[in-house]
């Protein structure tokens, strides 16, 4: 080949290479509606949100988390506060309540422990407003002591609890506290859902509560109106973390431990993401550690004879794959919704034909924390960036605040469900 043949061909090929460059699709990084900035976290790191039906905003900053919300005794902390406007917030439904005597940890134990004190929350993961429109505490008593780094194991009775707030005259009406078999020191009380029909909870009539425990991999249920709890699936595969799990959040695979020592640690977070479908005959949930769906029949979680265990277990059902999701969500036209971390945005499932999908995308979206579905036919979320915190960095913090509460309408006219 000439010189000549040689540059005509180099550069018909440099062509040829540019024009192939522009027609190359690329990822868009955004579907669906836009989402609504609705709040900004400029002190504590959230985790929960809840939504009343006159639009009241409730959050929850659990020191089980982050070492910053741990109230010592000496520094004035709320583990629950009311969103208020231009970014404000206030202790919730009290500073009183949100500050224990001695502060959340007990240092006259053995290793310390978290403060055994029904009367005052300690360390709170979720909070939820059901469909009575009532506002429910859930309290994991656990906290990251400030001298160790460590989080300090539960404290049952006291520490562990369920507490019901009376939006109307903001009161606490109901204390549910857990017994140590319920609630293990190594467990971790981490979302809620309430089924508030008379019907299910015998003569009490106050209805039944169903939470996630991420710490002791399991399924916790509550007679409200006797305050009966009792465990369900503790250890079974549908409430433990897969084996060697790595999820990515923004492109990076996450560990625990520290990379620098070389104790490098996978994911491993039992039972947390939890939701009802519409009519309250099925309980969807899932380990943080996992990529998979799972549902169970609420009317064997509630039975209490002696086979009722390992009805529960041959009742669980695998629903296939969904994707690295923390908490979840369900709407009254059979669709559950989960944070896709991995793909910085909000799928679903439907329970009608069983398949899944993208509600939105958006490139700020990252940890997806909680969910609430408000009667204003909006789903309300947290982004609180936790995959940028020390445990899984190394030890070192690469968020920085704010942290964002977001809002997206539910698709096809979708409503809270409303189970009373």
């Amino acid at each position: 080949m000439s010189q000549i043949s040689h540059l005509l061909s180099r550069n018909a090929f440099s062509a040829t290479s540019q024009k192939m460059h522009f027609d190359l699709l690329t990822d868009p990084g955004v579907a669906g509606p836009a989402l609504e900035l609705v709040h900004l976290y400029y002190d504590q790191f959230p985790t929960g949100i809840a939504v009343s039906s006159t639009g009241r905003k409730f959050s929850n900053y659990p020191p089980g988390l982050d070492v910053s919300n741990t109230n010592t005794g000496t520094n004035s902390k709320y583990t629950v506060a009311e969103l208020l406007p231009n970014n404000t917030e206030v202790p919730y439904p009290s500073l009183e309540l949100n500050n224990p005597p001695g502060g959340a940890i007990n240092y006259s134990t053995t290793p310390a422990s978290g403060a055994a004190l029904s009367t005052h929350l300690i360390g709170v993961q979720s909070v939820v407003i059901d469909s009575l429109d009532r506002l429910w505490i859930l309290d994991t008593g656990r906290a990251i002591d400030p001298e160790s780094g460590t989080q300090v194991p539960a404290t049952a009775p006291g520490g562990p609890k369920l507490v019901g707030v009376d939006l109307e005259t903001d009161s606490v009406f109901a204390t549910i506290v857990f017994p140590p078999s319920v609630a293990p020191p190594d467990s971790y009380l981490n979302d809620v859902r309430i089924d508030a029909r008379a019907g299910l909870s015998g003569s009490t009539g106050q209805g039944v509560a169903y939470i996630t425990d991420s710490g002791a991999d399991a399924l916790v249920i509550v007679d409200l109106g006797t305050g009966d709890s009792w465990r369900r699936l503790s250890g079974h595969p549908s409430t433990r973390a897969e084996s060697q799990f790595v999820p990515s959040v923004w492109g990076t695979p996450l560990y625990g431990g520290s990379s620098d020592s070389g104790s490098l640690s996978f994911v491993s977070t039992g039972a947390d993401g939890i939701a009802l479908s519409a009519d309250g005959s099925t309980l969807y949930f899932c380990p943080l550690a996992s990529r998979a769906l799972y549902a169970v029949s609420t009317a064997v979680l509630r039975e209490r004879d002696s086979g009722a265990e390992l009805r529960a277990q041959g009742a669980v059902v695998a629903l296939g794959q969904k994707g690295f999701s923390d908490g979840m969500e369900s709407d009254d036209r059979g669709l559950v919704y989960w944070g896709s971390m991995e793909q910085n945005a909000v799928g679903w499932y439907s329970s009608n034909n069983g398949s899944t999908g993208t509600w939105v995308r958006d490139p700020r979206i990252g940890w997806v924390d909680t969910f609430s579905i408000a009667e204003d036919g909006y789903l309300y979320f947290t982004n609180n960036l936790l995959n940028l915190a020390p445990n899984f960095n190394s030890g070192i913090d690469n968020r920085r605040k704010p942290y964002s509460l977001f809002r997206v309408p539910l698709p096809d006219g979708g409503r809270k469900i409303m189970l009373r």
